[in-house]
């Protein structure tokens, strides 16, 4: 975990907090993915009808890909030091751009829009994310990330 100073954070306001490293997005994982949601969609787990739809390969859900951001963010994150709890606030303007084909990786660029104190010693951060696919022009997702820390 990155620790920085709020003041610090805020002062990060409007800039590029960093990109991640790259994470490989393999059929295992998304196989996984699928029974634990329940969907087992072919497209994403039978290569045969992925090429019928005219894919490479299979590709992973986006809802998988989207689920990475709190991998990714981990090393690019700052967060203050002292955090007694913090949660995902929840996600706005989420957009599914490209699809993630398995063995493909992916990293996450991170920026923050806005850090907000709603009550004393509780701050709501939104960060910009850009899921980038390596090789690829276009992101296979891009999202607003809220987030809460509590110093209390």
């Amino acid at each position: 975990m990155r620790l920085m100073a709020i003041e610090d954070i805020k002062n990060l306001i409007g800039s590029e907090l960093g990109v991640s490293d790259w994470i490989t997005i393999d059929q295992n994982r998304i196989n996984g993915f699928a029974d634990v949601t329940e969907d087992h969609n072919e497209v994403h787990i039978n290569r045969n009808v992925a090429r019928e739809w005219g894919f490479e390969d299979c590709f992973a859900h986006g809802f998988l890909t989207l689920s990475m951001i709190l991998r990714l963010q981990e090393d690019v994150v700052p967060y203050p030091p002292g955090i007694k709890s913090g949660f995902n606030y929840g996600l706005e303007h989420v957009r599914f751009l490209s699809p993630v084909i398995a063995g493909k990786r992916i990293r996450g660029r991170f920026t923050l829009k806005s850090m907000d104190e709603t009550r004393p010693g509780t701050w709501r951060s939104s960060i910009g994310v850009i899921i980038e696919i390596e090789g690829h022009e276009r992101p296979a997702v891009a999202a607003e990330w809220l987030n809460m820390v509590s110093l209390q």
